[in-house]
């Protein structure tokens, strides 16, 4: 299992990456919105997120309308936020620059 991150940790990467936000409430989570130039730009995005989730064994909460894509990243077994957190939310924003 991956070892939760401390909330400094956490503060610390999110000051290095754009367009990410800690979530709100009661679970700790990284959120971010994605547009494209249309839904196939979104799709494509999507799917190549999917691969790289698959590999790594950790999967995004996440929902697609049109050419917007929403993200929430946590891992569920760790109770809050990992290093696979911030290893895929990294992953998507260069995937997204791709698009």
């Amino acid at each position: 299992m991956a070892k939760r991150l401390e909330q400094i940790e956490i503060q610390s990467r999110l000051t290095q990456m754009t367009g990410w936000v800690l979530g709100e409430g009661e679970r700790e989570v990284i959120s971010r919105r994605y547009q494209f130039k249309n839904f196939n730009e979104a799709f494509g995005f999507m799917t190549r997120v999917a691969l790289m989730a698959e590999k790594m064994n950790h999967h995004p909460e996440w929902s697609n309308v049109y050419r917007t894509v929403d993200v929430t990243l946590t891992t569920h077994d760790a109770g809050g936020l990992t290093e696979l957190d911030f290893k895929l939310a990294t992953a998507m924003d260069a995937y997204s620059k791709a698009s």
